[in-house]
Protein backbone atom coordinates (compact mmCIF):
# COMPACT_ATOMS: atom_id res chain seq x y z
CA UNK A 1 0.00 0.00 0.00
CA UNK A 2 2.69 2.52 1.03
CA UNK A 3 4.84 1.53 -1.96
CA UNK A 4 1.91 2.21 -4.28
CA UNK A 5 1.42 5.67 -2.77
CA UNK A 6 5.13 6.45 -3.14
CA UNK A 7 5.02 5.28 -6.77
CA UNK A 8 2.08 7.57 -7.49
CA UNK A 9 3.75 10.56 -5.82
CA UNK A 10 6.93 9.97 -7.84
CA UNK A 11 4.87 9.68 -11.02
CA UNK A 12 3.08 12.97 -10.29
CA UNK A 13 6.43 14.71 -9.68
CA UNK A 14 7.72 13.36 -13.00
CA UNK A 15 4.57 14.49 -14.82
CA UNK A 16 4.87 17.99 -13.34
CA UNK A 17 8.47 18.08 -14.55
CA UNK A 18 7.31 17.06 -18.02
CA UNK A 19 4.68 19.78 -18.03
CA UNK A 20 7.37 22.31 -17.09
CA UNK A 21 9.45 21.16 -20.08
CA UNK A 22 6.37 21.48 -22.30
CA UNK A 23 5.88 25.06 -21.12
CA UNK A 24 9.54 25.82 -21.81
CA UNK A 25 9.39 24.26 -25.26
CA UNK A 26 6.16 25.85 -26.45
CA UNK A 27 5.92 29.15 -24.59
CA UNK A 28 9.52 29.73 -23.43
CA UNK A 29 8.09 29.93 -19.88
CA UNK A 30 9.93 28.20 -17.03
CA UNK A 31 7.40 27.52 -14.26
CA UNK A 32 10.09 26.53 -11.73
CA UNK A 33 11.96 29.77 -12.27
CA UNK A 34 8.71 31.71 -11.98
CA UNK A 35 7.71 30.00 -8.71
CA UNK A 36 11.19 30.27 -7.19
CA UNK A 37 11.63 33.90 -8.27
CA UNK A 38 15.07 33.13 -9.71
CA UNK A 39 16.34 31.56 -6.46
CA UNK A 40 18.95 29.21 -7.92
CA UNK A 41 19.26 27.00 -4.83
CA UNK A 42 15.55 26.21 -4.66
CA UNK A 43 15.42 25.72 -8.45
CA UNK A 44 18.29 23.22 -8.30
CA UNK A 45 16.57 21.35 -5.48
CA UNK A 46 13.33 21.14 -7.47
CA UNK A 47 15.13 19.99 -10.62
CA UNK A 48 17.07 17.41 -8.59
CA UNK A 49 13.89 16.02 -7.02
CA UNK A 50 12.23 15.74 -10.45
CA UNK A 51 15.32 14.04 -11.88
CA UNK A 52 15.56 11.56 -9.02
CA UNK A 53 11.84 10.80 -9.29
CA UNK A 54 12.29 10.18 -13.02
CA UNK A 55 15.17 7.76 -12.45
CA UNK A 56 13.17 5.88 -9.82
CA UNK A 57 10.19 5.71 -12.21
CA UNK A 58 12.43 4.20 -14.90
CA UNK A 59 13.63 1.58 -12.41
CA UNK A 60 10.06 0.85 -11.32
CA UNK A 61 9.02 0.44 -14.94
CA UNK A 62 11.59 -2.28 -15.51
CA UNK A 63 10.91 -3.92 -12.15
CA UNK A 64 7.18 -3.95 -12.82
CA UNK A 65 7.80 -5.59 -16.20
CA UNK A 66 9.72 -8.32 -14.39
CA UNK A 67 6.84 -8.74 -11.90
CA UNK A 68 8.95 -7.84 -8.88
CA UNK A 69 6.51 -5.23 -7.64
CA UNK A 70 2.74 -4.96 -7.59
CA UNK A 71 0.81 -3.19 -10.29
CA UNK A 72 -0.88 0.13 -9.52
Amino acid sequence: MIVSIIQKVLLVITIIGGINWLLIGIFDFNLVQYICMDNKVISRIIYSVVGIASIINIALLFLRNNHHIDEF
